[in-house]
């Protein structure tokens, strides 16, 4: 079985501190996307006393977590929607060559994931990018393909398509 090759986007790199009686210590918390620009894509957190060795953490978390996102060609079925906390994410598909018009922390799931071509609009007050990434893997994880929806239905791909 050939290993896939994997693409790890660092979303973010915190510095938190604890204070205790004897000083301030200081840790990373690191946040990273990792696919296999096919159609899988995974998050994950990571925190250590070094930056790098919390990326590695990061990433072995999100490879493990691994989702499966229906696509069609190199963009999304159909517009859909998603949440998580405040923030709210809408995720539009495009035609070809239009390019990934997204923020940045959705910029990081498409590349990931291996779209070319999507609209991703955030709407509401939320900037954190954790909450941002987990409501456009929310809204991606709702996507069906329509043989899918055609299988889940009981039914033919004509009978779904038709209407």
């Amino acid at each position: 079985m050939a290993e896939k090759k994997f693409v790890d986007v660092v979303v973010s790199v915190n510095r938190v501190t604890k204070v205790t009686k004897g000083g301030k210590r200081f840790q990373f918390a690191a946040f990273v996307v990792s696919g296999d620009q096919v159609g899988s894509i995974g998050m994950g957190l990571g925190k250590s006393r070094e930056a790098s060795t919390a990326i590695a953490k990061a990433t072995a978390s999100a490879r493990k977590n691994l989702i499966t996102i229906d696509l069609r060609g190199s963009t999304v079925p159909y517009t859909v929607t998603g949440s998580h906390g405040a923030s709210k994410v809408v995720v539009c598909s495009a035609y070809q060559g239009t390019g990934v018009i997204a923020g940045g922390a959705a910029r990081a799931v498409m590349k990931a994931l291996g779209i070319k071509d999507v609209l991703v609009k955030s709407i509401g007050p939320s900037r954190c990018g954790q909450n941002f990434v987990k409501a456009t893997l929310n809204a991606l994880a709702k996507l069906r393909t329509a043989s899918r929806i055609a299988y889940l239905r009981d039914k033919n791909i004509e009978e779904v398509v038709r209407g």
